[in-house]
């Protein structure tokens, strides 16, 4: 029998969006981010990327002239009020309203917000309770 552990939040190697005006996207997830202490380490002509996340242009050679369409990315925060700056980071920057700062029926505990991003994707900005800052690495047994 195998024994693998599986990090929380980590499911997701890296994830790339294509973007129709990645000027306006690099506005938009520069601001966010910053607000969740995470960096945009790499830019250039055609793409961005900021820990896991990657952005790019249609015409970069990794997108092959293809939009990725839309999707919904949930960033965790640390707590209530980080979501509610980036809530109010992204409005500023582009981001136009899909679930202001509240709690979700999801779960105890559960508040976010939810916001369309310059192409349309729905960006979530997470924060689940006291209980997440307590939850242990899941071990499973094969």
């Amino acid at each position: 029998m195998e024994t693998q552990q599986l990090h929380r939040g980590r499911l997701i190697d890296h994830i790339q969006l294509v973007v129709r005006d990645l000027e306006a996207s690099h506005a938009f997830y520069a601001a966010v981010l910053e607000v969740l202490d995470i960096p945009v380490i790499g830019t250039n002509a055609d793409f961005f990327f900021a820990d896991e996340l990657v952005v790019s242009s249609a015409d970069s050679p990794a997108a092959l002239g293809v939009l990725t369409g839309r999707h919904h990315l949930a960033f965790q925060a640390r707590d209530r009020a980080m979501v509610d700056a980036c809530y109010q980071a992204a409005m500023a920057h582009g981001g136009r309203d899909n679930g202001a700062p509240g709690e979700r029926a999801y779960h105890p505990g559960y508040y976010a917000a939810f916001v369309l991003d310059p192409d349309g994707n729905n960006i979530e900005f997470v924060f689940h309770g006291e209980a997440e800052r307590s939850a242990p690495s899941v071990v499973i047994e094969f």
